[in-house]
């Protein structure tokens, strides 16, 4: 699994994050405010959360690919 994060492009992974997580940026990013309505127990089907999962799918690939680079590199 780590093999395909690694793999997988820079770019691919900072314009999904920015285009499905974050737009729209005005008022609020769409990821942050799916976030929020789950803490305040406004989400709780479970389309909501599939949502909730499918625009944060970007952003936690990013982190992940951040983190194996990070590490890898302290490695060596």
């Amino acid at each position: 699994m780590t093999n395909l994060i690694r793999r997988l492009p820079w770019f691919v992974l900072i314009l999904g994050s920015l285009t499905l997580g974050l737009a729209p940026f005005f008022p609020q990013p769409h990821l942050f405010e799916k976030i929020q309505m789950l803490i305040n127990g406004e989400r709780s089907r479970g389309i909501d959360i599939f949502d909730l999962l499918l625009h944060g799918l970007f952003p936690l690939l990013l982190i992940v690919k951040a983190a194996l680079s990070f590490k890898h590199s302290n490695i060596k």
